[in-house]
């Protein structure tokens, strides 16, 4: 069975609360992405690397109109839209990178609940193979 494409519309946050709503089909490594810094612009430079919301769709059209919509609305709306879901404006992806892909969010995974032991296991297969990566964090 193929697994079903998803795409996100989330918004990142700077410490100070500066925001920045993007589109993406794989919402994992896409904050890795803004997190390392390895996004030219707007994230870069204002340090932009906390996930603070997220909205998952079926079809990239509609994530591509929800971005658009949240991108027309004031700062006002789009902070009432993040406190929906995480009041406190935690990073919700604290810890990315550092982590096996067994251990990743399941939103970000995509996993259907029908494929999921098996996913597991080929994710563990795919661990073992994998080379070891450092776990030296950079300042």
């Amino acid at each position: 069975m193929r697994e079903e494409k998803r795409y996100y519309v989330y918004i990142m946050a700077s410490r100070s609360l500066t925001l920045y709503t993007g589109v993406t089909g794989n919402v994992y490594h896409r904050v890795l992405q803004h997190k390392a810094g390895k996004i030219q612009g707007f994230t870069k430079k204002y340090h932009i690397n906390r996930l603070v919301y997220y909205e998952t769709f079926k079809y990239v059209n509609n994530a591509i109109d929800r971005e658009k919509q949240i991108k027309a609305w004031t700062r006002a709306k789009r902070v009432a839209l993040i406190k929906t879901m995480n009041p406190a404006w935690q990073d919700l992806a604290e810890g990315w990178g550092e982590q096996t892909e067994l251990q990743i969010p399941r939103f970000a995974r995509d996993d259907n609940p029908e494929n999921r032991d098996e996913r597991l296991l080929a994710g563990a297969r795919a661990a073992d193979d994998a080379p070891l990566q450092s776990k030296a964090k950079t300042a």
